[in-house]
């Protein structure tokens, strides 16, 4: 398939860059990552080396300060490792996480984490959603108080990405008790090992099994005001704001995806054969793959015209919640034809594809479910 027009020869030379560490550095060892629950930390600094944490951080702190493009290749290659959990603890430390220090931090925040932010030396997560609320972000119950210099928060946080292994935390929790909905929430920087943050559970995933997730729990924990991140009670505003980015790269993760499922199946299919011909001699299969082939590459267009508008400074959430939604569903389908395509040995464990339809799965729910997506498109329609 052709480039997308958007793509700059810069981005070709940063694409083929994290395509040959994925294809040397994560695919043959994945396997051990996954059941070790956990990506290794000396991988993660070693793309720190590369630049490759840090491309959208500025210049002054280790970053290359580009654009939403640069995030959208990054994601669309990790997405091709074939390893979702790899790519979901990268990405939510480069594109979900650490934006919110890039966007809200002052100096004094920024110079005391970001030069190890974009080095891997310090891995982030953000902690927004709770048990009673996931993409009701309005919704959360989590506390706290100020008192003195410090704020003391009460509360509990599920489902974290890099939740066991990460070392700074960005917390949103509700500072105004009397108001109702998005308005009282604030953000705060939270290191591991503050009294009071306990990670409470490692999580057992259906997919995503080298990301480490985990419920956090905060009991009186005191954090420093000089941790709040940005204005008190705009955090709603915040997390609004990154999550067009999370979106964006959560769609393309879901498109490397689809594509690299799309050529192994596709090269076994020229293999197997049935009935005196390959699979791929049948006429309903190869169209089927076809059509998917079709699918992917509309959404492959749609994300990068979204990170182009992101760039232009263009309000896109309408097209960014087009673009999470049909991504995350045809990654679905590709996927689960794909393995169909494998027969028995798709469903075993051995197969790549196997995982990759374990893993696809997520896509439609985590950064915004399908069906909110749609209903913020259907706002703006």
């Amino acid at each position: 398939m052709h480039d997308p027009v958007h793509m700059t020869e810069d981005m070709r030379l940063i694409r083929d860059q994290i395509r040959r560490f994925v294809t040397e550095e994560v695919m043959p060892n994945g396997e051990a990552w996954e059941a070790e629950g956990k990506v290794p930390r000396e991988v993660l600094r070693e793309m720190g080396k590369l630049g490759f944490l840090a491309m959208r951080h500025p210049e002054e702190h280790g970053g290359s300060n580009l654009g939403a493009m640069a995030s959208l290749v990054l994601s669309e290659e990790l997405g091709r490792s074939t390893f979702g959990g790899f790519s979901a603890t990268v990405l939510v430390h480069t594109d979900m996480a650490s934006p919110h220090l890039v966007r809200y931090g002052n100096d004094e925040q920024k110079a005391k984490y970001l030069p190890k932010i974009c080095a891997g030396e310090i891995i982030t997560a953000v902690a927004v959603t709770e048990p009673g609320a996931g993409s009701d972000v309005a919704g959360l119950s989590t506390r706290a108080v100020r008192k003195g210099d410090d704020y003391i928060l009460n509360g509990a946080k599920t489902f974290i990405t890099n939740g066991v292994h990460g070392d700074l935390f960005f917390v949103a929790a509700r500072t105004d008790p009397d108001v109702k909905g998005s308005r009282g929430i604030s953000i705060f920087i939270v290191e591991k090992g503050t009294p009071g943050f306990s990670v409470s559970r490692k999580l057992d995933k259906h997919g995503w099994r080298c990301s480490d997730t985990a419920e956090l729990a905060f009991e009186d924990c005191r954090v420093p005001a000089a941790n709040l991140l940005g204005e008190e009670n705009k955090g709603f505003y915040a997390i609004m704001d990154n999550f067009q980015n999370e979106r964006m790269v959560l769609s393309g993760m879901a498109v490397g995806e689809a594509s690299k499922a799309l050529e192994i199946t596709l090269a076994y299919l020229k293999e197997r054969k049935a009935f005196d011909a390959t699979l791929w001699e049948k006429q309903a299969i190869r169209q089927r793959l076809s059509m998917l082939a079709a699918e992917v590459e509309a959404a492959r267009q749609l994300a990068y015209h979204v990170a182009w508008l992101d760039e232009q400074g263009e309000d896109c959430v309408a097209e960014v919640s087009m673009l999470k939604a049909m991504s995350a569903e045809v990654a679905n389908r590709t996927v689960y034809d794909c393995l169909q395509f494998h027969g028995g040995m798709g469903y075993m464990r051995e197969s790549t594809i196997e995982r990759m339809s374990r893993d696809a799965r997520l896509l439609p729910i985590g950064g915004g479910a399908t069906e909110v997506m749609l209903e913020e498109v259907a706002k703006r329609l």
